[in-house]
Order: C-alpha cells, then sequence, then structure tokens
C-alpha cells in the first residue's frame, strides 16, 4: 500500500471555524493588551514617555522602574505582611471547609442541605454591607498579648479571620459536591473495619480530593493575596499592610510617576503567578476530574 493511499485526507477549514479561531485569537490579544502596555510602560523612564508620549518608538528601555518601585516601596516588607495573612488563610479555610464538606456529603440527616446553604449564603453577603458593623466589632474585640495592637482591629490575625469566614462558604460547597462523587463503599467498609469518623476523613477522604484542594488552593491565594478593601478597612498601620497596599508608598503628594507605578503592579503579580504555575497541573485536573464522574 503506497504512502499516498494510507495517509488521512485534511478536512476543509469552514468559515465558522475560521471565523472562531479568528475570535479567540482577537480576545487573547485583548485581554493580554493591558499587561503587555504595562510592561512596556515600565521598560522606558518617565521622562521619555513625558517627552514623547506613550504611543510612540522607544529610545531607552531599561530595569531601573523595577528596581526603584521595589525598593521605595519596601516592598520586600509587605511581601511577608501578605504570606502572613495569606498562607495561613488558605490552610484554615481548606481545613475547615473540608470538614463541613465531609459532614454535609457522608452524613444523611434532615438539615443536611439547609447547613450547607448557610455556608454558601454567606457569599451571597456583598462586602460593603457588613463593613461597618464589622469595623465596630473589630474595635471592640481586645486581644490583649496576642496582636501587636492589642485589638483583632489592626492586625494579621483580623485579616486572617475575614478571609477564613468569607471563603469557607465557596469552599465547603465545591468540595461537598466532589465528595459526592466518591464512592459511599470506601467509608463503609473503613466503618466495618472500625475506623472513627476522623479516620474516615483524614485519611481516606480527604487524600481522594487532592486535585479540588489543589484547585481551591489555587484559587484562594489569589484571591487573598489580590484583596485590597479588607486590608485598607480593617488595617491603619502603614507598616501592617499587605503587598496591595504598598503600590501607595509609589504614590506622591502632588505628582505619581506612572511607570514606577505600572513596574510595581507587575511585582506584586509575580507571586500570583508563581502560585498558579505550580499548581497549574493540579489546578486543571482538579477543574475537570470531578466532571468525568457521574
Amino acid at each position: 500500500m503506497s504512502t499516498t493511499a494510507m495517509t488521512k485526507p485534511r478536512t476543509p477549514l469552514r468559515p465558522a471555524r475560521i471565523l472562531l479561531h479568528l475570535f479567540l485569537a482577537g480576545a487573547a490579544l485583548a485581554w493580554l493588551a493591558p499587561l503587555l502596555w504595562a510592561v512596556y510602560a515600565a521598560l522606558r523612564p518617565y521622562s521619555e514617555t513625558s517627552e514623547k508620549g506613550y504611543v510612540s518608538w522607544p529610545d531607552t528601555l531599561n530595569f531601573d522602574n523595577f528596581t526603584n518601585a521595589f525598593t521605595q516601596s519596601d516592598m520586600s516588607h509587605y511581601f511577608v505582611n501578605t504570606m502572613i495573612i495569606a498562607v495561613p488563610a488558605v490552610l484554615l479555610t481548606l481545613f475547615l471547609s473540608s470538614m463541613v464538606a465531609f459532614y454535609v456529603s457522608r452524613f444523611d440527616f434532615r438539615l443536611n442541605l439547609a447547613l450547607l446553604l448557610v455556608f454558601t449564603a454567606g457569599n451571597l453577603l456583598p462586602q460593603q454591607v457588613i463593613i461597618t458593623p464589622l469595623y465596630r466589632l473589630y474595635l471592640l474585640i481586645d486581644l490583649p498579648g496576642i496582636t501587636m495592637s492589642g485589638k483583632l482591629y489592626d492586625s494579621a490575625l483580623g485579616l486572617v479571620l475575614i478571609h477564613v469566614a468569607f471563603q469557607s462558604g465557596f469552599c465547603a460547597f465545591v468540595l461537598s459536591n466532589y465528595m459526592r462523587t466518591l464512592p459511599h463503599e470506601l467509608t463503609e467498609a473503613a466503618l466495618v473495619d472500625g475506623a472513627s469518623v476522623w479516620r474516615q476523613y483524614w485519611q481516606i477522604v480527604l487524600p481522594l480530593c487532592r486535585p479540588a484542594m489543589a484547585a481551591l488552593a489555587t484559587l484562594l491565594s489569589i484571591w487573598i493575596y489580590n484583596d485590597f478593601f479588607w486590608a485598607l478597612v480593617l488595617i491603619s498601620t502603614g507598616e501592617n499592610m499587605p503587598v496591595t497596599s504598598a503600590l501607595n508608598n509609589l504614590s506622591g503628594a502632588y505628582f505619581t510617576d506612572p511607570n514606577l507605578v505600572a513596574a510595581g503592579a507587575l511585582l506584586t503579580a509575580i507571586p500570583t503567578l508563581i502560585v498558579y504555575f505550580v499548581l497549574q497541573r493540579q489546578f486543571v485536573s482538579g477543574l475537570t476530574l470531578g466532571a468525568n464522574k457521574g
């Protein structure tokens, strides 16, 4: 048999498929355009853009704005503040929400669905609605010797708690749906062998939820890291602010260098990209694995 006979004929490109690819390419370009423009502006000195304008051919491209943004804003200090907030918040949210998800998905009782709805309903409340009573509550709670401020207000602990409270409902909802796809025979066999409820949760169900947990960890890390609202309202001391608030240090009272701010914004985005690329495979598998089970 000849090689020509073995090759499959190519399917002709239909106009609809060409239009689809053109639309996807245009959407990707429109999505990347602001990021590419920020990179382009950050690589140019402000003196050049103020003279020629931002829509002009560059004479100088360097990393001076990135170096100045990192040093002038004391970004390393604020990165540490963000890690102190984000890491415990992500771990606590996943731990507590997985326990709630395990309970509502593996045990049948009358208020099963109602309990899950209560946790999920918390995500429906806009942050701006509860900020006034929450602000007053934080001022009233004294924590002498636990926080540097002596109160829940103006402390990393306060931000960790509010992130856990707001994100647990969504995580419990996702994990409960994922755990329902796991065969009940696994926990029933463990129960026959004398395994306690904690052992069923910790050694049997939770390891099987690693793809979903990795996907949620990626989302939580990005959401909590990028938070600006809670830190702006519940933190008053500049040294306790997370990295998203460090960009304010790049703005002067009478003058702001947009190129410098663009460089600082790009620097703050690097950790979220690292988290996504490290957990990319688990993130994708966590999004698709539950859909393939029926």
